[in-house]
């Protein structure tokens, strides 16, 4: 089973910048000025989130939103799955402590960032938010 001190050892060989904000929750930073992403490590998982957004008020456009988030989630995502939380717009992804390895968890984290980047343009649109309004 991967421990905390491997879990910061797999952050560091990915170049991530990263502190302990809590009890085994890290917040993970890259060069390229990506959202940070938290990284929680709790009991036998990891949990991998990333706020993309604040969700918009709800309107005409919202159900098309949530269907390009769910067709998303089944064609645009390799690891992890967008979900709406206490008003927000994040991916996350779960994995387990007991087989996580250092490419697992590099996969997991670069399809998080790489998506974020590349879906979100058709997000904002949809969402009708511009592009320096709403996000993390």
């Amino acid at each position: 089973m991967v421990s905390r001190e491997d879990l910061e050892s797999f952050l560091i060989r990915m170049g991530l910048e990263y502190e302990e904000v809590a009890d085994g929750m890290y917040l993970t930073r890259t060069d390229s000025g990506a959202a940070p992403v938290v990284v929680h490590y709790a009991d036998a998982l990891l949990l991998i989130r990333m706020k993309v957004m604040d969700m918009p008020e709800q309107n005409e456009q919202s159900l098309d939103l949530y269907r390009t988030l769910l067709e998303l989630n089944a064609t645009g995502l390799v690891h992890g799955a967008y979900g709406i939380e206490d008003g927000d717009l994040i991916i996350s992804d779960t994995l387990e402590l007991e087989t996580l390895d250092f490419l697992e968890l590099q996969a997991s984290m670069e399809s998080i960032t790489l998506a974020a980047a590349t879906h979100m343009d058709t997000i904002r649109d949809l969402a009708g938010v511009g592009a320096g309004e709403g996000g993390s």
